[in-house]
């Protein structure tokens, strides 16, 4: 397949570049990406054998023509201007007078455009990022993957025809915050912009509001602090009941309720549905399910489909606790009612879910699962263990490690959806409110991947690691080293049976060394990018085995070593992943460049490469990191992913 080649200049700041992959075929038959460097020719470059029609004389840029002297008393003149363009008197092939440019490409072919006669020439000098900011943003299609701020060497005629027009994308606080990094990051050393001001307490986003007390007059304080939120659920019935709100109490949002509310109901009473609109630097997103409404409003720059899958997983956790048969019964009887109570105490379960959105989650963004890296000869231990100490009720068994799995034996007919281990590992893990309970839970649960109309009941069981990595702080040590066995049936009588087969396989885990494997596996930590690719130029990556609906990253250590940081980072993983996926972009290879960083998104059938550099990384050296990256994840494939399972 054919590039069209782009000048140098085309790779100015702000500029995402989509080239297609060159494959080239390698002896382990592993598939490798290559971005060339590419030059921009203007003008008519065909071969002697495809002799272009000529083309009109183009006229010069300010030429004016004076009205003849000998002019009759019966011509009409213009009462504002004595000029006007010259009449076209040569034969062309042009439907109006407009400048003509061919791009010419290196297989030879050649596309011709026809240039806006309003097109200014370009500018003599570039005056750097002030002049994008005044640029004024324009709507574009989303097949449009070709961003340019800066302009090119003889090409901004063609370009400016391409995308109609140069526009600068709306640089809300979401784009800030992976774009403008701290200097400490390592991807930034400008100074902070004016927006990293509001982005210094982002760690102040997951603070409890206080309640709207009437006496003390705090009310529009703690409205500013509630619209200072850079995101927040809402979940109302479609009487308008409250059901959930991720910051505030009902006092203070109630309006906002009651006009979100009325904004739906008067699409619905049109016959259109309402998914989504825009509200100064805020997305809201609407998602209708039966009786509920779910609501999204996110100013942290995500696209409406990634915000719907956050959406859909809130569902999901109301459907694990009540199914969709008592929740459609609840509604059915009376419209009105009020869902907080059957949901009493789950608020801690949607809360920890919402925040999880908000700090960025990559299971939930890819769509996957992370396993922990051990040995196949290991796991196969684990499973083995699993399966001959298999109790008769048992439907799932698993073991977590700091909410990476370990292993996992299912029927031969029944597999996990991805969307039901997050639910589970953000109950185990996140909410932290079983682990609260004791060493030992028996939780009666929905899985709605599974089947949305039934309970299954799962056996928790902690097994704590008494050491601890001194590497990491303690909030992040207490929660990526908790080890855990769970056991799912779909007898709610084998309580006793399941705790039977936990202690069994606890000891054989003991004597045959796994235990000691999966701490030491735990307490190592994820590997850096530079142990997989010495002296790479990455950052960081996700790679995501398609097929396993597994994906594996490195460490976000040194680069990214507090919450805002991150947050950053995914911010530019939702960026590239909305541009690959974009419904009309089919897009193979992704190549973005900005002011902090330069990022590439790789998509074939088997795998999903997304990966980040610094800014002064060239295309050349990430193209090698990637291939090396690719490599490296088929190579250790059985290693860093569950194949199959254990299935009995």
């Amino acid at each position: 397949m054919s590039n069209a080649t782009k000048s140098q200049s085309d790779l100015h700041d702000g500029h995402c570049d989509p080239p297609e992959p060159s494959t080239s075929v390698h002896t382990d038959d592993i598939p490798t990406i290559a971005i060339q460097e590419a030059q921009t020719e203007t003008g008519s470059h065909a071969s002697n054998e495809e002799k272009p029609p000529p083309l009109p004389p183009r006229p010069m840029r300010g030429e004016s023509y004076r009205q003849p002297n000998n002019v009759g008393p019966t011509v009409l003149r213009s009462p504002h201007s004595t000029v006007r363009p010259r009449l076209q008197a040569t034969a062309t092939t042009a439907v109006s007078r407009t400048d003509i440019h061919t791009q010419s490409y290196q297989d030879g072919s050649r596309e011709t455009y026809a240039a806006s006669k309003q097109s200014s020439p370009p500018p003599t000098s570039w005056g750097g990022w002030s002049s994008i900011r005044r640029l004024k943003s324009q709507e574009a299609s989303d097949s449009a993957s070709i961003r340019s701020f800066a302009p090119t060497l003889g090409t901004r005629a063609d370009v400016e025809s391409l995308l109609g027009g140069f526009s600068a994308q709306e640089q809300t606080s979401g784009w800030y915050i992976f774009d403008a990094q701290l200097k400490e990051t390592g991807l930034q050393q400008d100074d902070a912009s004016e927006h990293d001001r509001l982005l210094e307490d982002f760690d102040q986003e997951f603070e409890e509001l206080d309640a709207v007390n009437p006496e003390d007059n705090t009310e529009e304080k703690l409205l500013a602090r509630w619209q200072a939120k850079r995101k927040h659920f809402l979940i109302l019935s479609s009487a308008g009941k409250p059901i959930y709100n991720r910051h505030g109490d009902d006092n203070l949002i109630s309006g906002y309720i009651g006009i979100i509310q009325t904004i739906i109901s008067f699409y619905e009473g049109a016959q259109d549905q309402l998914k989504g609109f825009t509200a100064g630097e805020a997305r809201f997103v609407v998602m209708s399910q039966g009786p509920l409404y779910l609501v999204a409003i996110s100013k942290l720059g995500e696209s409406d489909s990634q915000l719907r899958v956050q959406l859909e997983a809130l569902y999901m956790q109301i459907l694990s606790t009540l199914t969709l048969p008592n929740l459609t019964h609840l509604f059915s009887n009376r419209p009105s009612t009020d869902l907080r109570r059957p949901l009493q105490g789950t608020e801690p379960l949607l809360s920890a879910l919402a925040d999880s959105f908000t700090r960025g989650s990559v299971p939930t963004l890819f769509s996957a699962l992370e396993c922990l890296k051990i040995r196949k000869s290991h796991r196969e231990v684990i499973n083995n263990t699993l399966l001959q100490k298999r109790c008769e009720s048992l439907l799932y068994g698993l073991v977590v490690a700091g909410g990476r799995l370990v292993s996992v034996v299912r029927p031969r007919r029944h597999s996990l959806h991805p969307s039901d281990l997050r639910l589970i590992f953000n109950m185990l893990f996140e909410a932290e409110g079983v682990k609260a309970g004791g060493g030992e839970n028996w939780i009666p649960l929905c899985l709605p991947g599974f089947n949305k109309n039934g309970y299954l009941y799962m056996y928790v069981s902690f097994l704590g690691v008494e050491e601890e990595n001194d590497q990491r702080d303690d909030a992040q040590a207490s929660r990526h080293d908790e080890i855990a066995v769970l056991l799912i049936s779909a007898n709610k009588e084998s309580f006793y049976d399941l705790r039977t087969m936990r202690d069994a396989v606890v000891e054989e885990l003991e004597k045959n060394g796994s235990m000691a494997i999966i701490q030491t596996a735990i307490r190592n930590g994820r590997f850096a990018a530079t142990d997989i690719v010495p002296g790479t130029v990455l950052h960081h990556f996700v790679y995501k085995s398609r097929p396993n609906v597994q994906f594996v990253m490195p460490s976000y250590e040194p680069h990214f070593p507090n919450s805002l940081a991150r947050r950053r980072l995914l911010s530019l993983y939702h960026a590239l992943h909305a541009s690959a996926h974009a419904k009309n972009a089919h897009l193979k290879v992704h190549h973005c460049i900005s002011r902090s960083s330069v990022s590439l998104a790789w998509i074939t059938p088997s795998f999903e490469l997304y990966c980040v550099a610094g800014s002064s990384a060239s295309r050349n050296a990430l193209a090698q990191s990637a291939n090396k990256v690719v490599q490296w994840a088929r190579r250790e494939e059985e290693r860093i992913f569950i194949i199959g399972g254990a299935v009995f």
